[in-house]
């Protein structure tokens, strides 16, 4: 068998390179198993220049909670300290607390860097 790859510079070839991952997986040799690697990789970065994958803000992360949760807006009251203060954090127009961040990571069992957006500190509507 050839040592081809697919380079993919559109879907079409994308979908070709999935095929061929598919039918390497059941290489029965070494060279074989270099080339689905090689092809793997190929693909993976495909797919992460065509859909690359942005990090939730702290918002959208809330929500998310919030409904794997079976929560409501009221539910965060404990957590936020007021329901104003919960429409602020979950609107994106405040920030979190470090105090906040430490009750949401106790409650949720999440990371605080999920909680902190990059740069640190609170959000760019909250400067």
């Amino acid at each position: 068998m050839k040592a081809e790859l697919i380079v993919i510079e559109n879907d079409a070839d994308l979908a070709d390179a999935t095929a061929l991952v598919t039918a390497l997986m059941a290489a029965p040799d070494a060279a074989g198993l270099a080339r689905l690697r090689a092809q793997a990789r190929l693909v993976e970065d495909y797919e992460q220049r065509r859909w690359p994958r942005k990090a939730p803000t702290v918002p959208e992360l809330l929500v998310y909670l919030m409904d794997q949760h079976d929560m409501t807006r009221a539910d965060l009251v404990p957590l936020l300290g007021g329901a104003a203060r919960v429409s602020e954090v979950l609107n994106g127009k405040t920030g979190l607390s470090m105090t906040m961040v430490r009750r949401l990571r106790e409650r949720f069992g999440v990371s605080a860097d999920l909680l902190i957006p990059p740069g640190g500190g609170r959000s760019a509507a909250a400067r």
